[in-house]
């Protein structure tokens, strides 16, 4: 078995990657990404407003930063200023505690019982062996005046053929209405993952 040197995939160009090194300077990134944006909003016919776009953009990565993945994007649709959408791909690795992962493993790490059980289901993909887990999370508001959040969820995690290691793929939205949307958007990026050794 090799270990995993390299992974990718590939997004549209609506999903926006998120800066996580230490070293990338979130606030500059924040100002270039909010005039490309909404540059090509207005292009599209579409009015935004630069300061929501910068703050959204802000706070995407620097709550993507908060979990460390490898990589990180949020979906913004021509006219929106707030992502509707994020997603995150991560790399695990077997050590002490999980020293095989498993798809059985990764399904019962990875799924909660927050809105009844998850939907899973056992797939191929061509990088390897899958698991796909679609479940709705319950996420607390932002202040002690908020109701909670429906997160909605699709994750994909992956066992690479000839990796002892697992790819995780997770796409997380809280706009009502886009379920089947976004389930069709993380099926389409999770086909395209690649992994090199």
């Amino acid at each position: 078995m090799s270990d995993i040197r390299t992974c990718g995939i590939v997004v549209p160009t609506d999903w926006v990657p998120l800066p996580l090194e230490p070293s990338d300077e979130a606030r500059g990134w924040a100002k270039g990404t909010a005039v490309e944006l909404c540059e090509r909003g207005r292009a599209a016919g579409h009015e935004l407003d630069r300061r929501t776009l910068l703050r959204d953009l802000r706070a995407r990565a620097e709550d993507s930063r908060s979990r460390d993945p490898l990589y990180a994007f949020a979906l913004y649709p021509d006219g929106f200023d707030s992502a509707l959408a994020l997603l995150e791909v991560e790399l695990l690795r077997p050590d002490e505690t999980v020293p095989r992962i498993t798809l059985d493993w990764l399904t019962e790490t990875f799924n909660a019982n927050d809105f009844g059980g998850p939907k899973v289901t056992r797939t191929e993909l061509p990088a390897g062996p899958a698991v796909r887990i679609r479940q709705n999370l319950a996420m607390s508001g932002s202040s002690d005046m908020d109701a909670g959040v429906l997160l909605e969820t699709l994750t994909y995690g992956v066992l690479p053929t000839g990796s002892k290691a697992a790819v995780m793929l997770l796409g997380s939205w809280s706009v009502p209405g886009l379920t089947e949307e976004m389930e069709e958007a993380v099926d389409s990026i999770a086909v395209t993952l690649t992994v090199g050794y």
